[in-house]
């Protein structure tokens, strides 16, 4: 790993053309660095509401349900949830009251989630947070303009991700 960093950190300055592997490679660390960074803010604003009865992942995974009904099938295939320990989050959810579940009536093995009364209200505070931070970028840290181009490339590293996955070295 000591080699990838050093490479990142000898990418070329601005303006000068850059070392393919090292931006990659770069890109690749800031993804999961923001990933888990994100996910500390979570935790920072949970902690400040004084909800301990949740964790940061729960709560993300609370707001992508939203006012839908879905099975966990579903839940995972909407990419709403990527951890491999989405039982134990979804247990951890019920039990503490904020899913509720119910197996379908036509195929008993399947089971419905869907938010209870307390798990909306989380969600409309996380929302607040997210209004919050839109807010803030407004304010001259980042354009909408700026976000929508990250998303349009991060789009773009995903199909490329998804075709390497699917139909293997080009």
């Amino acid at each position: 790993m000591a080699e990838s960093n050093r490479e990142v950190e000898e990418a070329a300055p601005e303006g000068e053309v850059a070392d393919g592997k090292a931006v990659y490679l770069e890109t690749l660390q800031l993804i999961e660095r923001l990933h888990r960074q994100f996910l500390d803010v979570v935790k920072v604003e949970l902690d400040h509401l004084g909800r301990n009865d949740v964790s940061n992942v729960q709560s993300l995974i609370l707001y992508n349900i939203g006012d839908a009904e879905m099975t966990v099938g579903e839940l995972t295939s909407r990419g709403y949830y990527l951890g491999s320990n989405v039982t134990y989050n979804l247990k951890k959810l019920v039990e503490n009251g904020f899913l509720e579940q119910e197996r379908s009536t036509y195929d008993r093995r399947s089971v419905r989630i869907r938010l209870s009364e307390k798990g909306l209200a989380l969600r409309e505070e996380i929302d607040v947070l997210y209004q919050r931070h839109v807010a803030a970028l407004a304010e001259g840290v980042l354009a909408v303009s700026d976000l929508d181009e990250i998303n349009r490339s991060l789009r773009t590293l995903e199909r490329f991700w998804s075709d390497e996955i699917n139909f293997g070295k080009r």
